[in-house]
């Protein structure tokens, strides 16, 4: 058995919780404990710098808890309740308690499972109607999003070259479990060329305004179909992974029903997308950015087989995921 830090195990107590729901679950990504509790989720980051964001002091934890709740606020306004602090009463941890706080959590009305759009697509019961509704609200969304001369440089190619070579480096350990030798070195190859000869395109891309502030972890399971379409849990840590051409973010969630075996829907998706912005450039851009997030996906399912507070089936749970999305990626090519 894992030996849970003791904040943890206090707050699978449902006395920790003013709401003192009936149950409350944990799950984990290998940088959040996530507490479901009742009609709530509360968020803990964990202490972890795991090179591409540092979450390793409480000042930091809270910065990058309220700017979770400021950013998320944009596409999911409804389920961000706010920040709240980790105080001890007595001998007691308590959630939202006067006192001290020695650490915090992101608080959130609970989405419905049953409105996921991941679940959905298990069941076979994603439309084309439906990806068409959310290319819509990310054309809103991306039309609106901020862009000026400093979230611009994160579209020059030194940027996505620092962001690729980084995703390299990051799983060069992972050769040989998650992902084989000549598997790494066909993606980084053509990551490479890609890059090199596309230089004008990205350059346009740059002067068109394509790059704006957004998403930036767009994949199925951050969409949720409930009173209007929720989009959520974006990335807070860090600036450079949200600043990114609105293609990059339409490849994402395209990969992500690609992963589904639903291709179709992911066309519908794309088209729609396209149809309603206007940027045919997406389509000269979408197999380089299906591939680069695919690996992204890889690499953090490959982050969790370190992790030590995370159990051995879903280590293995982990690992199989990784073995899928670096295979998506390589389909790219």
């Amino acid at each position: 058995m894992i030996q849970l830090p003791e904040l943890v195990q206090a707050l699978l107590d449902s006395k920790a919780y003013r709401e003192a729901p009936r149950r409350v679950e944990l799950m984990q990504t290998q940088m959040s404990f996530v507490f479901l509790a009742g009609d709530y989720v509360y968020k803990v980051k964990k202490p972890v710098n795991l090179g591409y964001l540092d979450y390793t002091t409480l000042d930091q934890r809270h910065l990058y808890c309220q700017r979770e709740v400021e950013l998320n606020q944009r596409l999911c306004p409804d389920a961000y309740v706010g920040v709240v602090p980790i105080t001890r009463v007595g001998s007691r941890i308590r959630l939202g308690e006067r006192g001290e706080a020695f650490e915090y959590a992101v608080k959130m009305r609970r989405l419905p499972k049953e409105g996921m759009m991941d679940v959905l697509l298990v069941r076979n019961r994603v439309s084309a109607e439906m990806v068409t509704r959310v290319a819509q609200k990310l054309v809103e969304f991306h039309q609106k999003a901020e862009t000026n001369a400093t979230i611009s440089t994160f579209g020059d190619i030194e940027t996505i070259r620092v962001n690729t070579e980084e995703n390299f480096d990051q799983t060069e350990k992972s050769i040989g479990r998650a992902i084989s030798q000549e598997k790494y070195e066909r993606i980084k190859s053509y990551t490479r060329r890609f890059i090199e000869s596309n230089a004008s395109l990205f350059r346009q891309r740059i002067a068109e305004g394509k790059i704006r502030d957004c998403h930036g972890d767009l994949h199925a399971a951050h969409v949720c179909f409930t009173n209007g379409i929720c989009i959520y849990d974006c990335i807070e840590f860090n600036d450079r992974f949200r600043y990114c051409d609105v293609a990059s973010e339409i490849a994402f969630l395209a990969m992500d029903l690609d992963r589904y075996g639903r291709a179709d829907l992911s066309r519908s998706f794309i088209d729609a997308y396209i149809g309603l912005s206007r940027d045919t450039e997406v389509a000269r851009l979408l197999a380089f950015y299906k591939c680069y997030r695919a690996y992204v996906r890889g690499k953090v399912e490959s982050f969790k087989l370190d992790d030590p507070h995370i159990p051995g089936e879903e280590k293995a749970g982990a690992l199989a995921a990784a073995r899928k999305y670096f295979d998506l990626a390589e389909s790219y090519l």
